[in-house]
C-alpha cells in the first residue's frame, strides 16, 4: 500500500475510520526525513492493513502545530482513533515493523481502562 498525504481536513477522518494509521510529519529540506521516507515506504508494502500517512509540515503548519510537532521526523501512530505511540528520529525498517506489530497486539480495552483511569487522577 502507498503513503497517503494528509491536511488538516482529512487529518481526523483518517485517524478515527481506520483501524491503524501511521503518520509521518516531514519536511522537505529535512535529510533525516529523506532518509526514513524510503524506509516508510517500504514497511507500507509489507503492512497492507495499515494506513500509512504523511504530513508535510511546512505546507500544513495548521495541522503540525495542533500535533505539537517541534521536531522531524516525528510518527505518530493512532489506533481505534487514540494515540499510542510518537516517535522523533529516523526508525530502522526493522525498529518500524517491531513498532508496529507491538501496536497490532496492544489490548485496546487496557489502553482505554488506562486512559479513563489517569484521567480520573487529573480530575481529583
Amino acid at each position: 500500500m502507498a503513503t497517503t498525504d494528509l491536511t488538516f481536513e482529512k487529518f481526523g477522518p483518517t485517524v478515527e475510520e481506520n483501524e491503524i494509521v501511521l503518520v509521518d510529519f516531514w519536511a522537505g529540506w529535512c535529510a533525516p526525513c529523506r532518509m526514513f521516507s524510503p524506509i516508510y515506504e517500504e514497511a507500507s508494502k509489507r503492512h497492507e492493513d495499515v494506513v500509512f500517512a504523511k504530513v508535510d509540515t511546512e505546507a500544513e503548519q495548521q495541522l503540525a502545530a495542533a500535533a505539537q510537532i517541534s521536531s522531524i521526523p516525528t510518527l505518530m501512530a493512532f489506533r481505534q482513533g487514540i494515540a499510542v505511540f510518537r516517535h522523533s528520529g529516523v526508525l530502522q525498517g526493522n525498529a518500524l515493523d517491531d513498532i508496529i506489530q507491538q501496536i497490532k497486539d496492544l489490548d485496546m480495552d487496557d489502553v482505554r481502562r488506562q486512559i479513563k483511569e489517569a484521567e480520573e487522577q487529573q480530575k481529583n
